[in-house]
């Protein structure tokens, strides 16, 4: 489980074909903790288990493999040679939440619509919601796009808005995004559970 709370950008060095699906090697900076192989490490919003790594002049190249059904539900297959990405660690019993519960299983590939200046540096972003429950993305709720939490600042019937602060901006990939890019969207894992439950329990009525 993560917080949606990136700590490092990361750089795609490779992407394998292999029997079981695809082979990632992820570059980012070294923690003081090392990495440990099987470890969960959330990749631009998706979950994926570190099955090799190598520390080479202050950097960890992290290799992960992913299946078939990772790829179909994501954008991984897509990324080309010294791509972007977000990098979270996952959460500790005791850590700060700082942003919101993110599991790492990516519920649709939305397209950004729109990208708008507001404010003197911020920016405000409109989402496609042609994949996405969208009984699950409610306004002023938590969202994570490409592993970053934020807060849903509009919702209308066809897509959602998000407002990004400079800080985000500079620290994370949404800072590069334009219209028309893919992106990863996560619903409120609290959400979900209550959309799902609910209509479960009206099914049964």
């Amino acid at each position: 489980m993560f917080t949606g709370l990136v700590q490092k950008r990361g750089r795609l060095l490779s992407n394998c074909e292999t029997d079981s699906g695809l082979r990632l090697v992820i570059s980012c900076s070294e923690w003081s903790k090392p990495i440990e192989i099987g470890e969960s490490i959330c990749i631009s919003g998706c979950c994926l288990s570190v099955v090799e790594n190598v520390c080479k002049n202050g950097k960890n190249n992290i290799s992960f493999d992913v299946i078939p059904e990772t790829l179909a539900c994501t954008y991984l297959s897509e990324l080309h040679k010294d791509a972007e990405c977000n990098v979270e660690r996952s959460m500790r019993a005791d850590d700060l939440v700082g942003g919101h519960f993110v599991l790492g299983h990516v519920d649709a590939c939305e397209k950004v619509l729109t990208v708008a200046p507001e404010g003197s540096d911020g920016v405000r972003l409109r989402m496609s919601m042609d994949v996405i429950d969208r009984d699950t993305i409610v306004n002023k709720g938590s969202v994570a796009i490409d592993g970053v939490s934020l807060t849903i600042s509009s919702v209308s019937d066809a897509h959602f808005e998000v407002a990004l602060l400079p800080f985000t901006l500079a620290q994370t990939t949404l800072g590069r995004l334009v219209e028309g890019d893919r992106v990863h969207v996560e619903s409120d894992m609290l959400g979900k559970s209550i959309v799902t439950v609910t209509t479960h329990l009206h099914k049964k009525k």
